[in-house]
């Protein structure tokens, strides 16, 4: 809508009529309000720009090749197809989120979307996978289903959306894919959402007593679709709405528990992640000097790692964690606008999240003067064990639940021999009493991948209960934290944080640790600051 005055509107007219546009046939009083977002924009709308708008253009390059995870992405359709025989799985990327007004979020499709069709970055909001069922053996790759990907395509340059529509147009965004790039890229058939979404949810749905086509949808990432499905239940008659919702978690369970496991492919998107976020270290440690000089230098922390997540990465795994001092001893310290001293510890927890969507997830605490005191020294070295003791046991075979109580038994050994339990470590440790746990109240692994807390929705006894397989990768984070008030320890404990994570590979006979190379032990946190 344009904002040009018209020959016709008097110079006297108030701002507020004029703001409604040139040819508005309505006051802006009866403007909808979702238009008028776009007051501000002084768009042009004469059918002479739109003519001249769709004129020479020459044909863009739209060539894509197939994807390295369309392959792997395929077989993991092909196992979630056999889980759910006979039934419709609809897996909604998720829409734009506004940030403020008219500008939104960077786009990042829901983690079961995505890894169940290869695509990561900011492609393609409000896309969605259905797996249509077919007979056993006759669907993709001989399994059970037919998938295609609905999706809103690029608009022709001979349309309006391609220069007034600041979410979707190229002008605005830069080039989408076409349906054929894209079913190039992910090997999938592609569709038009636009003209047979809805169709492809709805169409025979109902319940199966009835002849009906049983729908499952993962809940609670694009409110659209899940409109649409209930709609779709409630007009087939299907009262029972709990039990369907009931039906819907036990998709939303089996696509987090098909990341358990990683693929080769996915285990080099974590090497990958887990390089850049070794070069964002690095670029703390070299601006270390310059937090302590800046009034709130976790800022300068946090922002130093940013750089090098945007340069080598997508973004962010996660907020990053910039603590000093006392700010260390809260386990989700993002605020970071504290000063960084000269004399305290500085923890970071920080992972860079690829453009696959796979993150690291490191946490390093380092002497912000380059040396460790006496005390944080032997508080470090106690994290150190926990953590090396607890690597020490992974392999194949072990319970995950093993990997936390290894190290919350070194730890509590290590308060016992300063003194600090009110009991003995061995009845710390018993589940009856658990004292040692004021000073480390986190689980000490979680599962990593597109998530930086991957496969949460997991059934228990294939998490914490779960046993330990090749191809798994998770954390181990052990810590300790006293905080500054806190007056059941001495008062050269207080103040002080300390978590040292790495990210653990399981291998066919034990582990490997994928972040070995960034400084961990004493002497190396030492020597790497002096180097900067």
């Amino acid at each position: 809508m344009s904002n040009e005055i018209s020959e016709s509107q008097s110079p006297a007219q108030p701002p507020a009529a004029a703001a409604a546009g040139a040819g508005s046939e309505q006051p802006i009083s009866e403007q909808p309000i979702e238009e008028r977002v776009n007051n501000r924009s002084m768009r042009p709308n004469s059918e002479a720009f739109r003519e001249f708008m769709a004129s020479s253009w020459a044909e863009s390059d739209h060539s894509v090749t197939r994807a390295a995870s369309a392959d792997y992405a395929a077989k993991r359709r092909a196992a979630l197809s056999a889980m759910f025989p006979g039934e419709r799985l609809v897996l909604p990327a998720g829409p734009l989120k506004v940030r403020s007004n008219d500008t939104d979020y960077r786009f990042r499709p829901h983690s079961g979307f995505a890894h169940m069709t290869g695509l990561g970055t900011d492609q393609e909001p409000d896309a969605v996978l259905v797996m249509e069922p077919v007979e056993e053996g006759t669907g993709d790759d001989g399994s059970q289903h037919v998938s295609t990907l609905y999706f809103r395509p690029m608009a022709g340059r001979d349309s309006k959306e391609f220069y007034s529509n600041a979410r979707t147009g190229e002008f605005w965004i830069g080039a989408r894919h076409t349906l054929e790039t894209m079913a190039t890229q992910t090997g999938l058939p592609t569709e038009h959402m636009d003209l047979k979404l809805e169709d492809a949810i709805t169409e025979n749905a109902g319940h199966p007593a009835f002849g009906g086509l049983s729908v499952r949808v993962v809940r609670d990432v694009d409110p659209t679709v899940d409109a649409l499905v209930d709609t779709s239940r409630i007009n087939t008659g299907i009262t029972d709405l709990e039990a369907e919702d009931k039906k819907d978690a036990k998709l939303t369970e089996a696509l987090s528990e098909l990341r358990l496991i990683k693929d080769e492919w996915e285990i080099e998107q974590m090497r990958e992640a887990v390089a850049a976020t070794a070069s964002g270290f690095e670029n703390i440690i070299a601006n270390l000097a310059r937090a302590v000089d800046h009034k709130r230098g976790e800022r300068v922390v946090e922002t130093s790692f940013f750089a090098r997540a945007r340069e080598e990465g997508n973004d962010l795994g996660y907020d990053t964690i910039a603590a000093s001092g006392n700010n260390a001893t809260t386990l989700h310290w993002i605020r970071n606008d504290g000063q960084v001293n000269s004399g305290e510890l500085l923890l970071v927890d920080a992972g860079v999240e690829v453009d696959s969507l796979y993150t690291a997830d490191v946490t390093r605490t380092v002497p912000v003067d380059g040396t460790f005191t006496p005390v944080q020294r032997k508080i470090y070295e106690a994290v150190l064990d926990a953590a090396d003791q607890a690597f020490a046991i992974v392999k194949p075979g072990i319970t995950f639940r093993m990997i936390h109580d290894k190290a919350a038994a070194v730890l509590a050994e290590h308060l016992d021999a300063w003194g600090l339990l009110p009991v003995s470590a061995e009845e710390a440790t018993k589940p009856s009493g658990q004292q040692h746990r004021r000073w480390m109240p986190h689980g000490v692994s979680h599962h990593l991948g597109l998530d930086v807390h991957d496969c949460a929705q997991a059934r228990q006894e294939l998490y914490q209960d779960g046993i330990v397989a090749e191809g798994m990768v998770f954390t181990i984070e052990p810590g300790l934290y006293f905080k500054a008030e806190d007056l059941a320890v001495p008062e050269e404990y207080r103040g002080i944080g300390v978590r040292i994570e790495d990210d653990i590979l399981v291998t066919a006979d034990g582990a490997e640790s994928l972040t070995k190379d960034i400084p961990r032990t004493v002497d190396e946190v030492e020597a790497w600051l002096k180097r900067s």
